[in-house]
This record gives C-alpha cells, sequence and structure tokens, in this order.
C-alpha cells in the first residue's frame, strides 16, 4: 500500500511540479493517494468527490492549453484560447481558496475524463494536415471540454445549494457561466469563421508507394 501510495506521489509531482498556479495548493494540501475507493455515503461526500476530480481537470487543462494557443492558425481563435486559459488559471487560484477553507486532506492525482479528452484531442490536432483543419480541430475540442465542465459545475453549484453552502455553490455557478461564455463565442468564431475556412480547406494529396 505504502508503495502504491509513493508511486502515486511521483507521478503527480512530475506531471504537475512546474504549475506556479496550483503552489498554494502543493504547500498547503497534504496530498495522500490512496488507492482503495473513498466510500460516498452522502451528498457533501459526492460534492467532495467531485470537486477534487474537476480541480485536477482544470490543472490538466492548464497544462495543455499553451501549446494549444500556439497550434493555433486563426488569430481571432489565438485570443478565445488566450482568454481561456487566463479564466483556467483564474479557476484554479479559486479553487485553492475553496480547499483551504474545506481543509481537504487529498486530491485525486488525475481525472480520467480529462485525460481522455485531452488525448483524443492531441492524436486528432497532430493527423491534421491543413492549419484551417487543425482550426476546426481545437475549437470543437475546447467545446467538448467545455460541455464537459459546464454540466461538473452545474452540477456541483446545484449539490452545494441543496447543502446550505451557497458560498460554494457562488463559485461553482461562476466557473459554469465562465465556460458557457467561452462556449458561446467560440460557437460564433465556428460559424462565421472556422467552419467555413475548413470546408474550403485544400486537400493535401498523400502518395501511395
Amino acid at each position: 500500500m505504502r508503495i502504491l501510495n509513493k508511486m502515486s506521489e511521483i507521478i503527480f509531482w512530475n506531471d504537475f511540479y512546474h504549475f506556479k498556479g496550483m503552489s498554494k495548493i502543493l504547500l498547503l494540501i497534504k496530498f495522500n493517494f490512496m488507492s482503495e475507493i473513498h466510500p460516498v455515503e452522502n451528498l457533501n461526500h459526492l460534492l467532495d468527490h467531485d470537486s477534487r476530480k474537476f480541480t485536477i481537470a482544470e490543472i490538466q487543462l492548464q497544462n495543455v492549453l499553451p501549446s494549444w494557443i500556439q497550434k493555433a492558425n486563426s488569430l481571432k481563435l489565438k485570443s478565445i484560447l488566450q482568454k481561456y486559459f487566463e479564466l483556467v488559471k483564474m479557476h484554479v487560484s479559486k479553487l485553492e481558496t475553496f480547499f483551504e477553507e474545506e481543509s481537504y486532506s487529498y486530491l485525486n492525482s488525475n481525472n480520467r475524463i480529462m485525460h481522455i479528452l485531452i488525448e483524443e484531442a492531441e492524436e486528432k490536432i497532430n493527423n491534421c494536415t491543413n492549419p484551417f483543419l487543425k482550426d476546426a480541430c481545437l475549437l470543437s475540442t475546447i467545446q467538448n471540454i467545455n460541455h464537459y465542465k459546464i454540466s461538473t459545475y452545474g452540477t456541483a453549484a446545484a449539490f452545494a445549494n441543496t447543502l446550505g453552502k451557497s458560498k460554494t455553490a457562488v463559485l461553482f455557478h461562476e466557473c459554469e457561466v465562465n465556460e458557457k461564455q467561452i462556449d458561446d463565442r467560440l460557437s460564433q468564431l465556428a460559424e462565421f469563421e472556422i467552419n467555413k475556412k475548413a470546408r474550403n480547406a485544400v486537400e493535401i494529396p498523400r502518395y501511395i508507394k
């Protein structure tokens, strides 16, 4: 058990050591990675479980967004992605305060849903041979992530309201609204620019040896 916990800790530090935005969490929270399943016995436990998961999801997204910004061809898309990157960093900062107030003793080392979304996105982006198609891929990828996070934050806000945690509910609702705003801006950009350019993208012939 101790070996498994230590291995999880090493994996976590290797993945997230360079996140300056995570300094408070890394210093103020004692990460205790457990291999067993923590029981969810009431709504408060469920909220705790979900909040740990989407906190790590934000960190995973914060890690990959800079490279996606560099890969974007459209200046408008770059601008929206940069805005999104700033929002994600703000979410992480606010969640730091939330974790301090809740005195959480551990965080999950990985959000499997976000991991899969990012992994699938990287595969598609790297296979796009045209910059306009790559923009369409990037945009749709971010919207997939938006929709996941909108649902997650919305549910967490509803749980917090039910539990009478109004301050926590406001925090999660603000994050949900931020995600919706980015999603709306991406939808408009997709409709009026990105998708049209992707439709007219010139196909690069592939020669078969």
